[in-house]
């Protein structure tokens, strides 16, 4: 006598599990990689997709990233994650796509410790798996997000955190120049910066670019839009848009900061040292409205210690101090893994 076999119904949940992560990942997939266009947006196009609801869409993908797969649909769904970016489970500590409860483990999953081995040679180091789209010397307060695209670094930054109240709009009337000389550079210093942007594939912690102690943290609950490549060409002052926790401090040569670029489907920034950041809130905000947080203690990293982690892939901005002649070894569209040199001052 046969058994005839057991058909496995899947629930609605399921069902929904799976079609939602398929439509977002292909959805996802088709935006990120064709928007190419090199011809500048108009006004109404911009203001159009910032009034997409990107920041609602974004909390809900990061509910789907916390909601437990059942152990049948892991390894397909995540495999088809891995297949369509490129991830490479081979460096993944847990290389079994079964024992990852949901997408956002998966996301954030932990690297096997000798794959990324710290270079000491150099004073700064990639703090992130990523593509770098620009980077160089910051030129009367403006810098590049990509090639001849701009942001302000007084607009990114905002108000001086010693002349700021712990929350507020930045009004400031300095132009761009005067705030660029007000970070007060040390004599023979000039003032650089680094553009990392992690793709979806791309591992998803960030770790201290060098050793340096933060003293102050100030978070913009801006938008959401797109921070791929693609977005960055099209969009001028995109960062200044964008939700973002900016960690400003000192290194050996002054002035250092970094900041965690909020972006579409980013249901969260993380920052291990600051539990009271809560990003991607329902709370509607003023344009350029700031929160400040000035450590009690300052707190020091080493090159290549953790710091914190995204939702899905997102932006690191590096802006720092550095002595005339600091050269950077990657160049402007390269691969670059954490912990791998970005530039050092000459001997």
């Amino acid at each position: 006598q046969t058994t005839a076999p057991v058909k496995r119904k899947l629930s609605l949940s399921t069902r929904f599990l799976l079609i939602t992560s398929g439509a977002a990942s292909v959805g996802y997939y088709i935006i990120h990689s064709t928007r190419r266009s090199e011809v500048p947006p108009k006004p109404w196009e911009i203001s159009l997709y910032r009034r997409m609801p990107l920041k609602t869409m974004s909390r809900l993908w990061g509910r789907f990233n916390q909601m437990e797969l059942p152990v049948f649909l892991r390894k397909p769904l995540l495999g088809l994650y891995i297949w369509m970016f490129g991830c490479d489970l081979q460096e993944a500590e847990i290389e079994d796509l079964k024992l990852y409860r949901n997408l956002g483990e998966f996301f954030r999953r932990q690297l096997k410790p000798h794959v990324r081995p710290i270079d000491i040679q150099h004073q700064l180091t990639s703090p992130a798996d990523g593509r770098i789209l620009y980077h160089g010397q910051v030129k009367h307060g403006i810098l590049e997000q990509v090639k001849g695209v701009t942001y302000s670094l007084r607009g990114f930054l905002g108000p001086l955190p010693s002349d700021s109240p712990s929350h507020g709009h930045d009004a400031s009337q300095q132009t761009d120049e005067d705030y660029q000389s007000s970070l007060s550079l040390q004599p023979g210093n000039q003032l650089y910066h680094c553009i990392i942007y992690l793709a979806p594939g791309d591992y998803h912690r960030f770790h201290s670019p060098a050793t340096w102690t933060v003293e102050h943290r100030r978070h913009f609950p801006g938008e959401l839009l797109s921070v791929s490549p693609g977005v960055a060409r099209w969009v001028q002052g995109l960062f200044n848009f964008n939700e973002r926790a900016v960690y400003t401090g000192r290194w050996q040569h002054g002035f250092f900061s970094m900041t965690a670029v909020g972006a579409t489907n980013v249901g969260s920034i993380k920052i291990y040292c600051d539990e009271d950041l809560e990003t991607n809130t329902k709370r509607k905000y003023p344009e350029h409205t700031y929160f400040d947080r000035k450590f009690p203690e300052p707190t020091t990293f080493h090159k290549g210690d953790m710091f914190g982690e995204f939702n899905l892939g997102s932006t690191i901005v590096l802006i720092f101090e550095a002595p005339s002649g600091f050269k950077f070894k990657a160049q402007e569209g390269d691969k670059v893994k954490y912990g791998r040199p970005l530039g050092t001052t000459p001997a």
